[in-house]
């Protein structure tokens, strides 16, 4: 038995953000070298209104044109952004969609690296044969969490969703995959505030880091040069590990899809592991880091890139971020999604 990836789909918000747009509230930033460094030219945020669930159900919508989405049995949805604090952002989308109330739903928090872990989440479900189907689902509005006077994260993060649908087939579509964690890196990535532990307080204290970057402890913080840290030590290593487990040469990948973080990070982590760099897909000026959503979306792009594909395509993702958290596998391909 095996798995095949059937279809994927993804959603960015209507209101674009452009690197010109940003200079006009920070005038004395230069994103002419924040655009040839971190390679983001634009970014698309949700309305006040919009949600990330919203954004999820649009890109189902737009996947359902090629599945039939009476095949779902499971929705694995991967948030960070969820519409409540209870319940399950999952189940309010099963009702959105129209989907069987046979179906099963869950929510799990996880960032950067999500996509991955969904992946061998719906990998363990059917190949344990509690299901033929998974839709797998990423969305994120990280910008609502963004203090408007910190132009580092609103010129890096934006808003998107995914949705992939995965079957129970002849073909093996997933290969193996390896995890990490280190919780004692948490806070270099962090809402404090919203949570069990801290309340949301009004009025909150300014607080300043980096470069002139204003934020509070109600809105997303990162550490930068500590994330960046954080991924030079172990993404390396960790990408040997994840071929290794797959029994594969560094060669023997057709195509390597790393996190979307920033274009510098990701040019230092291929040549660190000496991939070449046409096998290193990175597609990031347009949505720019939109979390859990960028390795689906590269995957996409990728696929459209390749139109027709002839044989399959071996691919090696590896998500990395908040957490801290990383996570890679295998995947192939052997169609355009």
């Amino acid at each position: 038995m095996g798995i095949t990836i059937q279809a994927l789909e993804y959603y960015l918000p209507e209101n674009k953000v452009t690197n010109e747009d940003l200079k006009r509230n920070f005038p004395d930033y230069d994103f002419g070298k924040f655009e040839s460094k971190v390679g983001i030219k634009n970014r698309y945020w949700a309305s006040k209104s919009e949600t990330a669930l919203d954004l999820a159900e649009k890109a189902c919508l737009k996947l359902f044109d090629k599945i039939n989405k009476e095949d779902i049995e499971y929705i694995i949805y991967c948030t960070q952004s969820p519409e409540y604090i209870l319940p399950t952002t999952a189940c309010l989308l099963q009702d959105r969609l129209g989907l069987a109330k046979s179906v099963g739903a869950f929510d799990f928090n996880l960032g950067c690296s999500g996509y991955v872990y969904g992946m061998s989440m719906a990998k363990g479900l059917i190949e344990s044969g509690q299901v033929n189907s998974v839709l797998l689902v990423t969305a994120e509005t990280y910008s609502k969490y963004l203090n408007q006077n910190d132009k580092s994260n609103r010129a890096i993060f934006g808003d998107g969703a995914s949705a992939t649908y995965l079957t129970k087939g002849e073909n093996q579509g997933l290969g193996q995959f390896a995890f990490g964690s280190d919780g004692s890196g948490a806070e270099k990535l962090i809402i404090k505030n919203g949570g069990a532990k801290n309340s949301c307080i009004s009025n909150p204290e300014l607080k300043t880091y980096g470069s002139d970057n204003h934020y509070t402890d109600n809105d997303l913080y990162m550490n930068g040069p500590e994330i960046f840290n954080f991924t030079s030590e172990n993404i390396p290593s960790f990408t040997k590990e994840v071929l290794s487990k797959n029994n594969l040469e560094q060669s023997d990948v057709d195509y390597y899809i790393f996190h979307q973080a920033n274009s510098f990070m990701l040019e230092f982590l291929r040549k660190r592991i000496k991939i070449d760099k046409e096998k290193f897909y990175v597609n990031m000026e347009d949505g720019g880091n939109t979390v859990s959503n960028t390795i689906p979306i590269a995957l996409k792009r990728l696929s459209e890139e390749l139109g027709n594909i002839n044989e399959s395509k071996k691919i090696l993702i590896v998500g990395f971020g908040v957490g801290l958290s990383w996570a890679g596998g295998l995947i192939e391909i052997n169609k355009n999604l």
